[in-house]
């Protein structure tokens, strides 16, 4: 039996794909493993193209194993994702060490090419490769936005909802998996539903899931702030499983850059939006994602962004600096005229406003009592999340070890201390896991 390891790189999106070809790969009669540092007969190679850093690192992996492959360590490789996706011509005539390239929808057939046989594909089945508590769940495809700095639609083409009908059967399937934990994901929420029914949907979508047996917690990731599905924060405020959390990417405040940008809002509807969530969902923590130094952005207009950030206070927020993408309208219709030390400035200082910002919400939760997932031990402490910190990019718990918890269970922390980054704490007396 052939040994194919899958490698996943970039965003939870693609970490979903890659668990569902590490499912076909298993059904096909493969020793399909994820991200094993064990030699093996075949790779496959997930791959980001979203910006610069993100391709560079996707070649970078696929020349790893090209050499390895020329060292006769491993016998295949496949490529799949977004840059082969959009570069698939390019990297065939570049990389022919490659055995075939697939791009972001049509790796459902690498199983049957391996295997020369006919695999049954089941939109709902996967292989997890989180801890086994949580989940993500990948709503839609696709986006109809079209920013000015972005090639997600070049890449991924028009956004295409999943029906909600599937989706609940995958979350109950998960379910019966010990899956209690649900990170709701897709390149556009709001427009879910759109397409499929001709009205936006994520408030029906999210109300359906919140209401199935063995559902804790569903966190919401990537909605876009035109257009908002105002609906879902009355479903978020109702219903005690959807976390009181949002993901939101506003790139900029100021209404030059915004315009620019072509993200279809303003400051004041902005603000206005941010405060309709603030008021209906008091409790709500809202990430969110900057960008600096995009063509056109004047030192004032930096200088307004900063003064939003210390304004909004938000609870989670990451920045990157511009990079321009071809293809896409800024790099087709503006100049890339702002040095990178300018931008980097920039970021800097957003940053470091942030980090002073996220330190004092932290200090206030010191002496609060927190639901905890615990998701990992480590030597002096166990490491879990409350419902405002998503895996991977969120802040984290550590609660000192005084009794044996159960990983993927919930128990009531009493916080202790807190850092800009984590919090300290100590399982509450009266904690029973959940």
């Amino acid at each position: 039996m052939a040994t194919v390891n899958v490698i996943t790189l970039g965003c939870s999106k693609n970490l979903v794909d890659s668990e569902r070809v590490l499912k076909l790969l298993s059904d096909a009669g493969f020793d399909a493993v994820h991200e094993s540092e064990d030699k093996t007969d075949i790779v496959v190679i997930n791959t980001c193209g979203f910006i610069g850093d993100a391709k560079e690192e996707s070649v970078n992996t696929i020349m790893e194993y090209v050499n390895a492959k020329n060292q006769g360590d491993i016998a295949e490789i496949y490529v799949m994702g977004c840059l082969s996706e959009r570069y698939r011509d390019e990297l065939r005539d570049e990389i022919p060490e490659v055995d075939k390239f697939y791009g972001k929808f049509d790796w459902n057939t690498l199983a049957e090419d391996l295997s020369e046989r006919h695999i049954k594909y089941s939109p709902v089945d996967r292989t997890l490769t989180t801890p086994s508590h949580h989940a993500y769940l990948k709503i839609s495809e696709g986006c109809n936005r079209h920013c000015a700095f972005c090639a997600i639609p070049i890449i991924t083409g028009h956004h295409k909802s999943r029906p909600m009908e599937e989706i609940e059967n995958e979350v109950r399937m998960l379910i019966q998996r010990g899956v209690r934990e649900f990170n709701i994901i897709a390149q556009d929420l709001s427009g879910y539903g759109l397409d499929l029914y001709g009205a936006q949907k994520l408030p029906e979508l999210i109300e359906r899931l919140a209401d199935i047996p063995g559902v804790k917690w569903l966190r919401l990731h990537y909605a876009y702030p035109a257009q908002f599905p105002h609906g879902i924060l009355e479903v978020m405020r109702n219903h005690d499983n959807v976390c009181s959390y949002l993901d939101i990417a506003l790139q900029h405040i100021s209404d030059n850059v915004l315009a620019r940008m072509k993200r279809h809002i303003n400051a004041a509807e902005t603000r206005s939006l941010l405060a309709e969530m603030r008021h209906q969902v008091p409790d709500i923590h809202i990430r969110t994602t900057l960008m600096v130094g995009f063509p056109g952005e004047t030192e004032a207009d930096f200088e307004e962004l900063l003064d939003f950030v210390r304004e909004q206070r938000f609870e989670r927020m990451g920045a990157f600096a511009y990079c321009e993408e071809e293809g896409t309208f800024a790099a087709i219709n503006y100049d890339d005229e702002i040095p990178q030390e300018v931008k980097q400035a920039r970021l800097d200082r957003l940053m470091a406003l942030q980090e002073e910002i996220s330190a004092e919400i932290q200090q206030q939760k010191v002496g609060s009592i927190l639901e905890v997932v615990i998701d990992r031990e480590e030597e002096e402490f166990y490491v879990g999340r409350t419902q405002w910190d998503s895996p991977e990019v969120d802040p984290e718990v550590l609660v000192r070890k005084s009794r044996p918890l159960t990983i993927g269970q919930f128990y009531n922390v009493r916080i202790t201390e807190a850092l800009p980054f984590e919090l300290i704490g100590e399982i509450h007396d009266s904690s029973n896991a959940q």
